[in-house]
């Protein structure tokens, strides 16, 4: 009979693989509590309508990468494929933000039916990070400098550049999206075929075109920033000069756009030329249009995600990997069936007493030698052996396996200080 495979783009994370991301998702979650900012969780389905009203309908991911099926009720229900629109949906469900300030983030799987590649899959996991009740720069700055910060904790500022620009209110992007479209309609028949499509239904994604080609005929095409309103100015402005004022160094890029159809005003992104053509690592912006577009009051908000997998690809890349911990503290070995059953009580006594103590109860007999042999791979600083003299004497003898070698028998009862002296 055939071995049942994962689904493609849907990948297992093994556990030589989760002391990574635990490590990531423990810096991030603690550096947000840091900032004020609290954790909600949300489920993975949603209905289909939600996601077509906050993406857009024209955008690549509810056109072609959506998981979206009929459920038994005939409901048309979807995977999510990113977080923000989930989380306003939760938010104004639940009465979160009538009136209100929220500083909020979410972790989680997304999904979206690509071509999976190193850094791009169909099941990815992102962290996400929203702000609801702020409409001035000083929040955007905030959310910049939180992951500036980010980048210093794990050591990878320096692959970093942080792209920024304003793609202005919706009057502003209607004026430009008209300019661009009458300029590039005369290269149409040069444009490549996504970009020609993109013409008649979402114009400015085409200035994110990855084609030389159209980057090319891009050169000499309107700039947004030329379109902007006098707000929108006055906001961008006032970004900046908090960033100046902060110190962090920053590329302004007009062609920066966002692939969903909610942003406006600020836009940005942390990107590296570390990883190849999956050079984003971190994107956001405002979206102060959002939760009235979903059905609710007008509300600013402004968030930012990032990717957990491209995150582990990149401190890999940069060996910028933490330090590997040990699977024990203490092994415990024990032979024969009686030696067995008051090796499992010390175990948990031992629990007890150290709870910052790892400790590892060897399950399934075998020889000392081959005990050991696990001991060693476990990475235990110490063996507690109790065979049958020892028990006799209600003793152990202690093995340090690290370092200098050093053997000493130990009354059952002294064992708990002595590993809190010798290991703590």
């Amino acid at each position: 009979m055939a071995r049942i495979q994962s689904i493609r783009g849907m990948n297992d994370i093994l556990p030589e693989d989760s002391p990574l991301w635990q490590y990531l998702e423990s810096t991030v979650a603690t550096l947000l509590a840091r900032y004020g900012y609290r954790e909600i969780r949300f489920p993975i389905l949603e209905q289909t309508e939600l996601f077509k009203r906050s993406i857009g309908e024209v955008t690549d991911i509810v056109e072609k990468e959506m998981y979206t099926f009929e459920d038994r009720n005939g409901d048309s229900l979807t995977l999510r494929p990113e977080g923000t629109a989930s989380c306003v949906r939760a938010c104004d469900q639940n009465g979160l933000l009538h009136n209100q300030v929220q500083r909020l983030w979410y972790a989680g799987p997304m999904f979206r039916h690509e071509r999976p590649q190193k850094g791009r899959l169909r099941q990815f996991h992102q962290i996400g990070v929203e702000t609801f009740g702020l409409n001035g720069p000083d929040i955007d700055a905030e959310l910049i400098l939180l992951s500036a910060r980010l980048w210093q904790q794990l050591g990878i500022s320096d692959a970093l550049t942080l792209e920024l620009n304003s793609i202005g209110n919706s009057e502003s992007r209607g004026r430009y999206r008209q300019a661009l479209v009458d300029y590039l309609s005369q290269y149409k028949d040069q444009l490549d075929a996504d970009s020609q499509r993109r013409l008649d239904t979402n114009p400015m994604r085409i200035l994110d075109s990855k084609v030389p080609e159209t980057q090319a005929l891009l050169s000499d095409a309107p700039l947004l920033s030329d379109y902007l309103d006098d707000a929108s100015k006055a906001h961008f402005d006032g970004l900046c000069a908090r960033l100046d004022a902060a110190g962090l160094s920053y590329t302004l890029n007009p062609k920066l756009v966002r692939g969903l159809d909610y942003y406006g005003l600020t836009v940005f992104e942390w990107t590296t030329t570390a990883l190849g053509a999956q050079g984003t690592v971190c994107a956001g912006g405002r979206y102060d249009g959002l939760v009235q577009q979903l059905g609710g009051k007008a509300t600013p908000a402004v968030g930012f995600a990032m990717g957990l997998e491209r995150l582990c690809l990149l401190l890999e890349t940069l060996e910028a990997l933490p330090e590997s911990k040990p699977l024990a503290d203490v092994y415990i070995i024990a032979n024969g069936e009686a030696c067995e059953i008051r090796a499992l009580s010390l175990a948990e006594s031992l629990r007890d007493a150290l709870p910052a103590v790892k400790v590892v109860l060897n399950c399934g007999g075998g020889s000392f030698k081959s005990q050991f042999k696990k001991a060693d791979k476990s990475g235990a600083a110490v063996a507690v052996v109790l065979g049958e003299d020892e028990l006799a004497n209600e003793q152990v003898t202690v093995k340090v396996l690290r370092g200098e070698p050093n053997q000493q028998q130990l009354a059952i009862s002294d064992l708990a200080e002595h590993i809190k002296t010798t290991l703590l």
